[in-house]
């Protein structure tokens, strides 16, 4: 059931908000979405067990295989980070126990060769920083908790100073430390993250000509990306098994146009 439940929650805020606005946002207790469901008494204090009993009562079919959703995005692609935080976020924290997110920081930016800075990004130097920060916190972390972190870099006015030092990182994800992911980005590790993420991005086919650029079980068609203006159903109706019951809820609807490649 993990973090099932808070997602009705934000869902009820997203539908509130008819622009896109961004600020740092504010848990509503002290503890982060994803532990809001262990314990009856973390529940309570969160305001959460009558969604976390309920939820716990259906369990997905661990033999039917989840959703693969492959997102390829760039940190300060407003577009990008309209579509984390109004659709995806909310999606994958209503339905993570049927799907699986793999995040790909790297978008338009291309590699050059260039000792002091090997990759160019669409958005300027501030935005290839940013995509190595997120790539070493996926490392680092694990996608679910990196994703957390992530989640609250692209909700914040200031996506850079909403990792360092503390804030997003020490919200979500307090057992790595920024000196960890400093040393990721400033060393070797950093650029053979991005390199990797670079090869995936060159391997896609057809080739993205957009971010956010979604693939859904590894395939990309014009129709998956329609559908992804209403992920939430997206996913409910490509899973194959018995759907859960947040399944039954209605979606929001984002219309977007992407950054585009150059």
């Amino acid at each position: 059931m993990k973090v099932l439940c808070i997602l009705a929650v934000l869902f009820l805020i997203s539908t509130k908000h008819k622009s896109f606005e961004l600020s740092h946002p504010k848990p509503a207790c002290r503890y982060p979405p994803s532990q809001w469901c262990r314990s009856l008494e973390i529940a309570i204090e969160c305001k959460v067990q009558k969604q976390c009993m309920e939820l716990g009562a259906i369990k997905p079919n661990q033999t039917v295989p989840r959703v693969a959703l492959t997102l390829y995005y760039e940190s300060l692609c407003p577009d990008c980070r309209r579509f984390i935080t109004k659709q995806l976020f909310p999606t994958w924290t209503m339905l993570q126990d049927i799907m699986s997110l793999t995040l790909v920081p790297y978008g338009n930016a291309k590699e050059v060769l260039s000792v002091n800075s090997p990759f160019s990004c669409q958005h300027g130097e501030p935005e290839c920083r940013g995509n190595m920060i997120q790539a070493c916190i996926i490392h680092l972390t694990g996608t679910s908790l990196a994703f957390q972190v992530i989640y609250c870099m692209e909700s914040a006015a200031n996506v850079l100073n909403a990792a360092e030092p503390v804030s997003c990182l020490q919200l979500y994800a307090p057992s790595v430390s920024w000196a960890a992911v400093d040393a990721c980005v400033t060393g070797r590790l950093g650029y053979k993250l991005m390199h990797g993420y670079a090869v995936m991005t060159r391997a896609l086919n057809p080739a993205h000509t957009h971010v956010p650029w979604v693939t859904i079980d590894g395939e990309y068609t014009k129709e998956i990306e329609a559908k992804t203006s209403s992920l939430f159903h997206l996913i409910c109706d490509r899973y194959k098994g018995v759907k859960p019951p947040v399944c039954t809820g209605a979606p929001v609807k984002l219309s977007r146009s992407g950054c585009l490649t150059e």
